[in-house]
This record gives C-alpha cells, sequence and structure tokens, in this order.
C-alpha cells in the first residue's frame, strides 16, 4: 500500500550484489504471502528486471530469483503464465545447469510450481528443456535436490499420457526406482508419487514402471514409519493394479495384496485409501483374482473400514472394494456374506446421517446390489428381511426365489424362522417382478401353510 514494490523496482538493478539479491528476497517474501502481492509485483513490470542480468549473476542472486519466481507461480496459473511469457523459463533452463546443487534446487523449484497447474504449463516447462536436466538432478548426491527434482517430475507427469511419456523418455523411470530403498522419507514420497503418476496413464506406462523392477522392494515401503510413504507406496500399487487382470496377477504373485491388507489394518484415514481401492481393482478383473482377495483375509479389514471410518468417501470405497469382491459367483458372495458385511452395509444405507451424500449412497446401493445377486446363502440374507427397504428388498426375495424350490431344509428353515410369514407381510404392485417373486416363493408351499 505505501508503493514499496516500486521502490524496490529500481534496486534490482543496483550495482552493488548484495542490494540486488535482497531486494529479490524481499520482493519473494512479499509475493510468497498472497495472491493479490503476487499480482502486484508482476504489474509493477519487476519479472523482465529480475532475469535480464541472471545468466552473469552470482548463485546467490540466482537462488534467489528462483524463489521470486517460484512464490508468484505457485498462488494462480495466471500468475504462472506471466512467468513463462517473461522468458522466465529459458532463464531457469540455465540455472539448472549451474554447478551449484542450491541453484538447481530453486530452478527445479520453480518448474514444479509452474507444471503443477495445467497441461499447457507443463508443456511449456517441457518444451524449454526441462526434463533431461531434471533427470540429470535426481542422479546428484544432494538429497534435497533429488526431492525438488522428483516432485517436479511428478507435477509434470500427472496431467496426460503425453507428458508423462516425456519424462520416461528422458530415462527417469530406472533412476526413480533405484531410490525407492532410499532411508530418506521425504524423497521417498516423492518418488513414490513421480512413479504412479506415470503408471496411472496407460497400460503401457504402467508396464514400463514393472519392468524397472520395483516389485517386491515397493512393498517394504506399506511398512514404512511415515504415513505418506505407506500412501504414495499404496497408490503406485493402486495405479498399476487397475489396468489390467495381468498386472493385477503379477501383484498377486509377489505377496502385494497381503501387503496391502496389512497396510489397510496398521493405518487409519485417507492413508487407507488407496490401498482399499487397489483391493478392488484386483477383485475385478476376474473370479480368480478376486479370490486372492478373499484367501488373503481381504474382507475383514474392508469391514472395519466401514464401521471404522468417519469419512463418506472412505465408507463408499470400501463398500465399493466388497462389492466387488461378491460380485462374481455364489461362492464369493457367501464369503462376503459369512463376514457379516450385509447387515453393516445395509445400516450404513438406512442410517439418515449417511443419506445426505447421495453419491456414497449409491456407492452402498450399489455394493449391496452386487453382493445380493449372486448370494445364494439365505442364513445371512434372512435377517435382512425384516429391516431392508423395498428397493433392496427385491434383490434379497429374488435370491429366496432362486433357491427354496431347490432346497427343501432352506425351505423348511424359512418357516420356522419367520422368513416366510415376513414374505407375506410384502405389500407388492401386482404383475411387478417383486410379485413375481413372491409368487415363486408361496408356490414352494402348500396354501394352507401360505394361509
Amino acid at each position: 500500500n505505501s508503493g514499496v514494490v516500486c521502490l524496490l523496482r529500481p534496486l534490482l538493478l543496483d550495482v552493488v550484489p548484495s542490494i540486488r539479491q535482497t531486494t529479490a528476497l524481499a520482493l519473494g517474501r512479499l509475493a510468497d504471502y498472497d495472491v493479490d502481492l503476487a499480482e502486484a509485483v508482476v504489474k509493477a513490470g519487476i519479472l523482465p528486471q529480475l532475469i535480464c542480468a541472471l545468466p552473469e549473476e552470482n548463485r546467490y542472486y540466482k537462488k534467489t530469483a528462483a524463489f521470486v519466481l517460484r512464490a508468484i507461480a505457485k498462488h494462480s496459473p495466471q500468475l504462472a503464465q506471466a512467468i513463462v511469457q517473461c522468458g522466465a523459463l529459458e532463464m531457469l533452463v540455465i540455472c539448472l545447469e549451474d554447478f551449484d546443487p542450491g541453484v538447481k534446487e530453486g530452478a527445479s523449484w520453480a518448474f514444479g510450481y509452474i507444471a503443477r497447474h495445467n497441461p499447457e504449463l507443463s508443456q511449456a516447462v517441457v518444451d524449454a528443456g526441462a526434463v533431461p536436466l531434471l533427470v540429470l538432478c535426481i542422479q546428484e548426491p544432494e538429497i534435497a535436490l533429488k526431492r525438488i527434482a522428483a516432485s517436479t517430475l511428478s507435477d509434470i507427469s500427472k496431467h496426460s499420457p503425453e507428458l508423462a511419456q516425456t519424462v520416461v523418455d528422458a530415462g527417469a523411470i530406472a533412476h526413480l526406482a533405484q531410490m525407492i530403498p532410499n532411508p530418506d522419507a521425504k524423497l521417498k514420497r516423492q518418488v513414490l508419487s513421480a512413479l504412479s503418476q506415470i503408471a496411472k496413464h496407460s497400460v503401457d506406462l504402467a508396464e514400463l514402471v514393472v519392468e524397472a523392477e520395483i516389485f517386491p522392494v515397493v512393498l517394504t515401503c506399506l511398512k514404512d514409519s511415515d504415513e505418506y510413504v505407506k500412501k504414495n507406496g499404496a497408490t503406485l500399487i493402486r495405479e498399476i493394479a487397475k489396468h489390467t487382470p495381468e498386472l493385477s496377477q503379477l501383484i498377486v504373485n509377489s505377496g502385494g495384496v497381503a501387503a496391502v491388507i496389512d497396510c489397510i489394518g496398521s493405518c487409519r484415514g485417507t492413508v487407507r485409501l488407496p490401498g482399499i481401492m487397489t483391493l478392488g481393482y484386483v477383485a475385478a478383473h476376474s473370479e480368480n483374482l478376486s479370490m486372492a482377495v478373499i484367501v488373503s483375509k481381504g474382507i475383514p479389514p474392508l469391514c472395519v473400514c466401514l464401521v471404522e471410518e468417519h469419512e463418506d468417501h472412505i465408507k463408499a470405497a470400501a463398500a465399493w472394494a466388497l462389492g466387488q469382491i461378491g460380485r462374481h459367483t455364489a461362492e464369493h458372495a457367501r464369503h462376503v456374506a459369512v463376514a457379516n458385511v450385509l447387515p453393516t452395509l445395509l445400516d450404513i444405507y438406512v442410517d439418515t446421517r449417511s443419506s445426505e451424500d447421495l453419491k456414497m449412497k449409491a456407492s452402498i446401493f450399489k455394493a449391496l446390489k452386487n453382493i445380493l445377486q449372486k448370494c445364494t446363502y439365505l442364513p445371512a440374507l434372512e435377517p435382512l428381511l425384516h429391516e431392508a427397504p423395498p428397493n433392496i428388498m427385491k434383490h434379497i426375495i429374488g435370491q429366496f426365489s432362486k433357491v427354496l424350490p431347490h432346497d427343501s431344509k432352506a425351505r423348511r428353515l424359512f418357516v420356522t424362522t419367520g422368513g416366510l410369514k415376513k414374505v407375506q407381510e410384502i405389500k407388492a404392485e401386482p404383475g411387478s417382478l417383486l410379485q413375481e417373486y413372491i409368487n415363486t416363493i408361496n408356490n414352494c408351499y402348500p396354501e394352507e401353510i401360505v394361509r
């Protein structure tokens, strides 16, 4: 408000190097504070002056100049675009080639803040020639530089298969994969994130990540003491599992499913989410893979997530995963039903508090439907008869109408437990599918028993 930005501007051209550097630092701290101040710095025409003599400046000024660019770029795509338009990317590339690791780190950081906003800005970073130099940076001995360079490669890769392919073509995967066992937790987070962002786009990219021999070493990350390492490790496995049955089978063969299940059991909240999704993706591909999740005892921890977690999107993911496990055959559905999953899903579905999130309701309903349409294990279905709402009751009655005509023992039990009585109380539209199911059940018994 006092016009300080305009007073600082001429000092960027001062003959004394320490004044130029301190001025840049002041501008960086102002721009870092909020979006309005960052815009004020750009409007004052600071950027061209900041970078005009950058190649000749000393390392301290270069570091500070990179900080100013990063501080402006982080706020919005528009401000990042302003940096691109003033020709700063070419200057940042020069900084990436500097001998000083601190200068490289500052430049990597600025590139990351520009690239993360959208595909166009990310492409501008690629076009400036930053990617091969960033791949060289992850091979440097300094841990801080490795971290920032890996983070920037992640930000570039996330937007599209083409951008991820550019990172792959520069040879990034092999160097990233080698760093998975590194003891530094912050570096591991960034490495796992970068590999996830590459693997997520296509089968081919996921296969290239797998070919870098990340299994079984990536499974050790699921036992890491750092929650973000766990989460990013599980995310990487999820991004590979989702593509094809073959990739999921590879994860099963390397002990990945058991490791993911242990991980879900050992953490809470959003850290669980990628692990939950992984089990759902693996189970969705085929009967055999779903059975692999069952055999590895994947159902109980998913059921625990339904009960323990408070956030709707985590509950919805757990329900979805259970639906994928149970949807294949009667045997699969029975395993899910025996674990007492159906009453838990039903309780969440009819609970008035959870009904506010329509997406969550839809997920729970779909999971129930998937399991119920295959479930022929009547002892698990019968308790639901007494509390299920009509749209779910239809599927339960449908299963009884399939099993009872062929199973005399089940027919007897259905009478003695009050199931048949409950069916007579259901009001169904004449000619509806539900009415057909009820008629089929009633036809299994002598008329006097039905009466």
